[in-house]
């Protein structure tokens, strides 16, 4: 499956701007991830998986991680891909568990872009491009603070890696920061 395509099938089911953007986000995070960690020949692959993670919470969110295997089987999507979908939603709205390096970055990544978006607007700059892990982790400790984003599973996720979280919190900030303004640009061409 092509970029082009995980977008029109993420399209397909997703209108509201928010679902777009975390999709979006989750796939550029997933690309650099697989640059930084020596699989860039998969760096298609694992963007096209962060796309599509979350395909069916839009429109059903009490089947998370279950209606994506249809969807994604009707698209055609390989059985690798679906694997990778269901097992984001481990120990919370699925018992498929990531096995491979790519889906347990997934899992990990997936709370933690939410986190790290929601700085944004909050920060002087309006940006996370110029944001320190000292002022991530601030936020990260604040309970109050995207009190959506699940600290536990962001925590299971750097384990799982065998990372610590001040690795998985700087990683995956520092993949997020180049393409801040390319992503604002896509999604407000794909909302207009």
């Amino acid at each position: 499956m092509t970029r082009e395509e995980a977008l029109a099938l993420l399209r397909q089911y997703n209108q509201e701007e928010f679902h777009v953007r975390h999709a979006i986000t989750v796939g550029r995070v997933m690309r650099r991830m697989a640059q930084e960690l020596g699989r860039a020949d998969e760096a298609d692959f694992w963007e096209c998986v962060g796309i599509l993670h979350d395909i069916d919470f839009e429109r059903w969110p009490e089947q998370h991680c279950k209606k994506c295997v249809e969807l994604l089987r009707e698209a055609g999507a390989d059985e690798r891909l679906i694997h990778a979908v269901t097992c984001h939603g481990y120990g919370v709205c699925s018992d498929v568990k990531p096995e491979d390096e790519m889906e347990k970055v997934l899992f990990a990544c997936d709370e933690l872009t939410g986190l790290i978006g929601a700085c944004a607007p909050v920060r002087p700059s309006g940006s996370i491009t110029d944001m320190e892990l000292s002022s991530l982790k601030k936020k990260y400790k604040s309970k109050s603070f995207a009190a959506g984003c699940s600290r536990e599973i962001i925590a299971r996720g750097a384990e799982m890696l065998g990372w610590t979280l001040d690795e998985l919190l700087l990683r995956t900030l520092e993949a997020m920061k180049p393409d801040e303004a390319a992503i604002n640009e896509e999604v407000a061409a794909l909302s207009a």
